[in-house]
């Protein structure tokens, strides 16, 4: 039988077909695209799955361009994983909130950092549109009723319920403090027990409900709806009505999360970040939008990656002690942002290691987020007492003291304010095990996508119709995480470039 002739925009089609069939295997995804139905139940320019921060600032942004918007949260309660979050927003370049508080900052020194620290999985494009556009983002965030205080913390991590603007990552930190200047760039609205990712989702749901957009809780988003040609119409909608076929005149957006509560995902894709404990997110951080996405065969990135959030300060004298792994050698440099270490000991070292610390340097009383291996009165007995190498420990520490004393760590550059000889007995090893430490751990895959957000297949080409942002989307947050703020500003930022490029889309 002879092969029947086809155009090359049907050959389009059915290839796209194929990759989605593929695509869907691969994810084990029960999504699979709907067609288009003959009659839509409802329909409006920008739809929108999801409420965190990246859901409301596309909702937002589109609103104020005249377009009609429907978002749909599965859960009862709006407001995403950003509303558990810190609520840090990283920023820089010169804000206003940098300025007041004597601050100087520039674009190209926020891009290097960025750049450098993003290492060989640098979004490149993303960063520098990000860079160009930080200051516009925060009169964005205020103009939405988003609240700064002009109040500096000098602490590593953001433990002043009063300040707003702080040094949120590895900034300065060996070798960043030499590539670019560094500021402080963590912005967060002021709030108790770093609450802020409340305060910021409360502003910000509030803005939207008086632009006139309200959130539909309780509405699951199934299924995307295709056109012949591979577009995407809409969305079916599973809410109290049962299912709806929604019909989106501009676009659909995905801002669903990650997939940090979705077992089967996370043993599949990231399982050194299953091992870990707490898994840090809303209950709706199950991956539908990825699985949405991949099933009409979206191209996705970095699904290994996550943060892995090992927070060993506050207080910052124990950054004082060493981190050594079971070799007995230190593997990263103390004054790192907590994201670094956690990073380094769940992926470099098996999820194992050790905080050497003395009198001095040690918690002032028991800590939740560690537990103590052992305790001796000689580094030697400490040794011996967490079965390491012979002479491994006392070399380690021998040698670090011995810098130490003159303000310097030839080995690992720790910053001058951390450095301190161990020589205060008792001296105590804390286990930093995946088992026994406190691991917060996030997901950071998610969809391809451009600097509009728009949605990439497998092929590199976009899918009409289709946007993603947030951790639904793979954005500029990368392994090893390095800045707390990172997140929520990719998540409001491309949210925004979504329902830009969306509502000038013609459809």
């Amino acid at each position: 039988m002879g092969e029947r002739a086809t155009s090359p925009a049907r050959r389009k089609f059915l290839r796209a077909g194929t990759l989605a069939a593929a695509a869907a295997a691969f994810s084990g995804a029960p999504h699979a695209p709907a067609a288009e139905p003959r009659r839509w139940d409802d329909e409006a320019d920008l739809l929108v799955m999801g409420s965190g921060g990246a859901g409301v600032s596309a909702a937002l942004e589109a609103r104020s361009r005249g377009a009609e918007v429907r978002v749909y949260e599965m859960l009862p309660i709006p407001g995403g994983s950003s509303c558990l979050s810190g609520g840090v927003c990283y920023m820089g370049g010169g804000t206003p909130l940098q300025k007041a508080l004597g601050f100087e900052d520039s674009r190209e020194d926020m891009y290097r950092f960025m750049v450098a620290a993003s290492g060989r999985y640098a979004a490149l494009a993303k960063i520098e549109v990000y860079c160009n556009e930080s200051l516009a983002h925060f009169d964005w965030l205020v103009a939405n009723g988003v609240k700064y205080a002009q109040r500096f913390s000098p602490e590593k991590e953001l433990s002043h319920e009063a300040a707003s603007l702080y040094f949120c990552g590895n900034e300065r930190a060996y070798p960043y403090r030499d590539i670019a200047r560094p500021a402080p760039r963590g912005h967060v609205p002021p709030a108790k027990n770093q609450t802020g990712g409340r305060s910021l989702m409360q502003s910000l749901l509030a803005s939207l409900q008086q632009h006139g957009v309200q959130v539909i809780t309780g509405a699951s988003c199934e299924r995307l709806v295709l056109a012949s040609d591979g577009t995407v119409l809409g969305v079916e909608v599973r809410d109290a009505r049962g299912m709806r076929a929604v019909r989106a005149r501009k676009g659909v957006v995905l801002a669903a999360g990650g997939f940090i509560h979705n077992p089967q995902m996370l043993k599949q894709h990231a399982p050194e970040l299953f091992a870990c404990s707490p898994h840090w997110g809303r209950a709706g951080d199950l991956g539908i939008g990825i699985r949405m996405g991949m099933s009409i065969g979206a191209n996705v990135l970095h699904m290994r990656q996550g943060f892995a959030v090992l927070p060993l300060y506050p207080p910052e004298n124990v950054l004082k002690g060493v981190v050594v792994n079971l070799r007995g050698q230190r593997c990263v440099s103390e004054d790192s942002y907590y994201g670094v270490v956690g990073h380094e000991l769940l992926f470099n070292q098996g999820g194992r290691g050790y905080l050497i610390v003395d009198r001095a340097s040690d918690y002032a009383a028991p800590d939740y987020r560690l537990v103590v291996a052992a305790e001796a009165p000689s580094i030697a007995a400490l040794e011996a007492r967490l079965a390491l190498p012979q002479q491994s420990l006392q070399q380690t520490v021998a040698y670090y003291n011995r810098y130490a004393e003159r303000g310097e760590d030839p080995l690992l550059r720790k910053a001058h304010d951390y450095l301190a000889p161990l020589s205060a007995p008792p001296f105590k090893a804390y286990d930093l095990s995946i088992e026994q430490a406190f691991y917060a751990v996030h997901t950071f895959g998610g969809l391809e996508t451009t600097v509009n957000a728009e949605v990439l297949n497998v092929e590199g080409e976009v899918i009409p119709g289709l946007y993603a942002a947030g951790r639904t989307s793979a954005g500029i947050p990368v392994a090893p995480y390095y800045a707390s703020g990172l997140s929520i500003g990719d998540s409001t930022f491309f949210g925004r470039r979504a329902a830009m490029h969306a509502v000038a889309r013609r459809a």
